[in-house]
């Protein structure tokens, strides 16, 4: 299978890289950036021969979506519109990575399927989803949606911010007061896990909509007590409820992915997220004798 990346320099994109075990190209925002008319894409793509294209490009500032919406659109719809298009002129596959947030309109309490009713509550949601319907509509079968949820890991040379995990760990150093949120529920996942899992679904020419997180889920700040207790850091952490911390974009209550749906296709579950992250924490130094509950 050779492939492309599109969005190669985030920390999503990287992992995917250096995982894949067939003929991979990589392609920056600075080499395809889809923001750009559908021609320039063409011309990006086209030379490659590829079979696959696996878009990681995202506008991903989640508070910043709510006061640019147009920014937003403009890659995770129209521009994943125009890359579809792409993919069906050259008969490509395309892999294109979505989230959780297209939930959390409705108050469910069970891990979501794929079929469960989406509703965001956000713009930053409502514009993955809409890419989500416009790559379905341009390719039909020839489209992989992979959905996922809080993602952490090695930073992408291409990413401004920071993920949760990374800014826990600093401002812990810097011993500030921590004020984490405990009434919103997901499953943070690693990068490394969930790239061996897209994998695995291109490798089985699987189409339609797939999630793919970590096992288990937990709150925010059940996520932050983890990373301090495995990383041996002690600093002051309290639990607030949402309303207390001071947001742009709301933020689903509840967004905990099932992945049956991956297991129906013999791929197996991915591991608990608290082993994943002592994982991840052992990889960027934090060595300590503590184990995963």
């Amino acid at each position: 299978m050779r492939a492309v990346v599109i969005g190669a320099g985030g920390q999503l994109g990287q992992a995917i890289c250096r995982l894949w075990p067939d003929e991979l190209i990589p392609l920056t925002r600075e080499q395809c950036d889809l923001r750009h008319e559908e021609s320039s894409i063409l011309e990006a793509i086209s030379p490659h021969q590829a079979d696959i294209c696996i878009n990681c490009a995202a506008y991903n500032f989640v508070d910043q979506a709510e006061r640019d919406v147009e920014a937003a659109f403009a890659v995770n719809a129209w521009g994943v519109h125009k890359l579809a298009r792409v993919c069906q002129k050259l008969q490509m596959r395309l892999i294109h990575i979505s989230t959780d947030y297209v939930f959390g309109l409705d108050p469910y309490t069970s891990p979501l399927e794929e079929d469960t009713a989406p509703g965001p509550v956000n713009i930053y949601g409502l514009s993955k989803l809409t890419g989500e319907y416009l790559a379905r509509q341009a390719l039909g079968e020839q489209v992989l949606i992979i959905r996922t949820c809080g993602l952490y890991g090695h930073r992408g040379s291409g990413g401004k911010g920071r993920h949760f995990v990374e800014t826990m760990l600093r401002l812990a150093q810097q011993g500030q007061t921590l004020r984490v949120v405990h009434d919103q529920i997901c499953t943070p996942s690693f990068v490394d896990d969930v790239a061996q899992a897209l994998i695995g679904l291109a490798q089985r020419h699987a189409s339609g909509v797939y999630h793919v997180v970590n096992s288990g889920s937990c709150s925010w700040y059940e996520f932050a007590q983890e990373i301090f207790r495995l990383s041996g850091l002690s600093p002051r952490l309290e639990a607030i409820r949402s309303k207390e911390y001071p947001s742009a974009a709301r933020r689903p209550a509840y967004s905990v992915l099932s992945t049956a749906k991956l297991q129906r296709l013999g791929l197996p579950p991915l591991r608990p997220w608290q082993e994943a992250l002592a994982t991840y924490l052992s990889e960027i130094g934090f060595r300590t004798s503590r184990h995963p509950r």
